[in-house]
């Protein structure tokens, strides 16, 4: 999720960090699903300590042999949890947040997943004290976690790997995936290979330079759900993108610029919406709990049980969805509107397949504006891709078209039909296919 309601959340008690390396592990097998699973935390190298939370399950399928799905939910400050139960996890809550029941649509069918508190003071990772705010740091400390996950967990450390995001994923997924690409090239001392062969965003807020420039067109649209701007307000957006742009375009050289344009560029192209009272992630349907528009008490308490944390290997801390807190630390930072389509290109030259899919009923990360950057890329192949027609895309479990996929050299973007800020949430069947089909090398 793009978290913009930036009110500084409660903060959880910190625990003193132990020495560097695995803090805790448990296998909490049964949780969630019966599959093998892993969780706990691992200890950061650092001056500062940085305590990441996880949870990883083993593939339903061939868990020897299929790829490893690395999950990272957005905000910044989101947790992962929120996606495990709420989109593409092998089990989901009941409302009273008692018992799990399996999700026949979750992404470890074919893949073993890893779903990741980070940065430090989201979810069950801690503290926020010393905690990254833009993606170098981000990139640093996932690109750590990950060295000590597949030393300890060697098993799976010749698995095929791919990265998928969503929302703030967009600044983290390719930080992150260019990280492991570019010390693939040069390993460290000491390190291990990542068998990295894609990486995915969902949704996600990647070329903030061009995707602003799409929310007055995407307020006033009326494909599957009604405008939310009437002539004067659309008018009023628009005459507002130069400047925002503008500012968004300073922000990539001047630091200074970067908090102008996060609180311009939202109040102007943002804010109109969200007085609306219709839910910035799906507009079809209105914004029932500020400021996330949707209700993840039930993870919580969830979360929260006793039996529950002493399975997982967390002993007592308390789990909120996301940490408004850490959101506020990136935007100080300038972090918001910086692009990260630039990490792309390396990857991309070099075989590993990228995939960018947008839900079409999403305001806040709309298709339109994650089309366009797509559109916009600079890389060698940048005129064969914007020369390929957009193609009805049918997935094999769907008898009809549920979207329009787009691909060149290995880049592709799929607008998904009937899906909000969510893909997996909305269209669980066809977000796994989409899943299947990048993974294997069949979209």
């Amino acid at each position: 999720m793009i978290l913009h309601a930036l009110a500084i959340a409660g903060l959880s008690l910190i625990t003193p960090a132990s020495a560097r390396g695995q803090l805790s592990e448990t296998s909490p097998d049964g949780l969630c699903d019966s599959v093998k699973q892993y969780s706990g935390y691992y200890k950061l190298a650092g001056s500062k300590p940085k305590n990441y939370f996880y949870w990883f399950f083993e593939s339903r399928n061939d868990p020897e042999n299929d790829p490893v799905v690395l999950w990272m939910t957005g905000g910044p400050g989101c947790s992962s949890e929120v996606a495990l139960f709420g989109e593409n996890g092998p089990c989901t809550v009941d409302q009273a947040g008692e018992n799990t029941t399996i999700n026949p649509y979750s992404w470890n069918s074919n893949a073993s997943l890893l779903y990741i508190d980070q940065p430090s003071g989201t979810g069950f990772s801690y503290p926020i004290t010393g905690a990254d705010h833009d993606e170098a740091g981000v990139a640093v400390d996932m690109y750590d976690f990950l060295q000590q996950f597949f030393k300890e967990h060697t098993q799976y450390n010749k698995n095929d790997f791919f990265a998928f995001g969503e929302s703030y994923g967009g600044h983290y997924v390719p930080a992150v995936t260019h990280k492991i690409w570019e010390n693939n090239k040069n390993l460290p001392s000491g390190a291990i290979e990542i068998n990295l062969k894609g990486t995915s965003v969902g949704n996600g807020l990647t070329d903030p330079e061009i995707q602003y420039g799409y929310y007055p067109e995407m307020a006033a649209s009326s494909n599957n759900h009604k405008p939310v701007v009437g002539k004067l307000e659309y008018k009023t957006m628009t005459a507002a993108v130069g400047p925002c742009i503008a500012l968004i375009k300073n922000c990539q050289t001047d630091k200074a610029a970067c908090l102008v344009a996060t609180d311009v560029c939202n109040l102007a192209l943002v804010e109109p919406y969200q007085l609306s009272g219709r839910n910035v992630y799906d507009m079809r349907i209105p914004c029932e709990k500020k400021p996330l528009c949707y209700d993840f008490s039930n993870v919580g308490k969830y979360l929260g049980r006793d039996d529950v944390q002493a399975a997982l290997g967390v002993k007592g801390r308390k789990w909120a969805d996301c940490n408004h807190a850490v959101a506020l630390e990136f935007e100080l930072a300038g972090d918001w509107m910086h692009n990260y389509q630039t990490m792309l290109p390396d990857q991309l030259a070099d075989g590993i397949r990228v995939l960018m899919y947008s839900g079409d009923q999403d305001y806040i990360c709309n298709w339109l504006g994650n089309q366009a950057w797509t559109l916009g890329m600079d890389w060698p192949y940048k005129g064969e891709f914007n020369d390929a027609s957009m193609q009805n895309w049918t997935s094999p479990e769907a008898s009809s078209t549920v979207g329009q996929l787009r691909s060149a050299n290995g880049f592709s973007f799929l607008r998904v039909y009937d899906a909000g800020h969510m893909v997996p949430r909305d269209q669980p069947q066809n977000a796994l296919a989409m899943l299947n089909a990048f993974i294997f090398n069949k979209m």
